[in-house]
């Protein structure tokens, strides 16, 4: 398979590595210095371009692959809720092909089944206050994270007493606590921490004066993310549309 990156940062040369040893070839490199190679050949003939950047330009990333007739995997978090009405037009209508992940961690795709099943059981339980907390790098310019937007979203289809999330404190990197959001009955919290070169941590926690349950998955290193991203672009080469890890992992 052809592959084009957008994006050549960490987890772009991480991306790259995991392509070539899974037999894959790397057509085209597109960073911010060579954006006009949208329109060059190399690129035009990759089966897929796997993106990962900024939420400033990720939308414009898509948007030109798509419009150079390549199908899209993006892991850009902090842009798609914003698009997602356009795109879904865009793969429906106009025969284009995006695959969206806010986390293409095949561990995140588990743990997300085992939090809906969890928040399924505890729906009985109105006596359990729920929270979130997730923990980036600090690189990361949005905050909560895209992963911990998709947790919440799978919480809140199956606790009826919660029906949208809202962004607690935020710890920046030297410490300072910018504070968030206190949350109503029907509000599910998200804080979110900022410190070193965490990969990503997310809790999602029930608590009672009684006891606490927590689940949490921390990632050790981009690999994961990478594999998945590079088994999402195998996949997206064969389907066309709107895509995502539902499509993929069928848990």
């Amino acid at each position: 398979m052809k592959i084009a990156l957008i994006g050549y940062g960490k987890m772009g040369k991480t991306i790259e590595k995991i392509a070539i040893e899974r037999g894959h070839e790397i057509v085209s490199i597109i960073d911010i210095d060579n954006r006009d190679d949208f329109n060059g050949e190399a690129f035009k003939s990759a089966d897929v371009a796997i993106e990962f950047t900024a939420p400033a330009v990720a939308y414009d990333n898509c948007i030109k692959a798509m419009e150079a007739g390549v199908k899209v995997v993006s892991g850009s978090t902090g842009w798609f809720h914003q698009h997602e009405a356009e795109m879904r037009e865009k793969c429906e209508k106009e025969g284009k092909t995006l695959f969206w992940s806010s986390n293409f961690s095949l561990g995140v795709a588990i743990f997300s089944a085992v939090n809906k099943y969890l928040a399924r059981i505890m729906d009985r339980f109105p006596g359990y206050s729920i929270s979130m907390e997730e923990t980036h790098h600090i690189h990361k310019l949005d905050a909560p994270s895209g992963t911990a937007i998709t947790l919440a979203e799978g919480i809140l289809a199956n606790i009826g007493h919660k029906d949208k999330w809202v962004m607690g404190d935020l710890t920046t990197p030297d410490g300072t606590v910018i504070k968030g959001t206190q949350p109503k009955e029907n509000e599910l919290r998200i804080d979110a921490v900022r410190r070193g070169e965490v990969p990503g941590i997310h809790s999602i926690t029930y608590d009672s004066p009684a006891d606490t349950i927590t689940i949490t998955h921390d990632a050790h290193n981009r690999s994961g993310f990478a594999l998945g991203a590079v088994l999402a672009a195998e996949f997206t080469a064969e389907h066309s549309g709107m895509l995502g890890m539902k499509d993929l992992f069928n848990f």
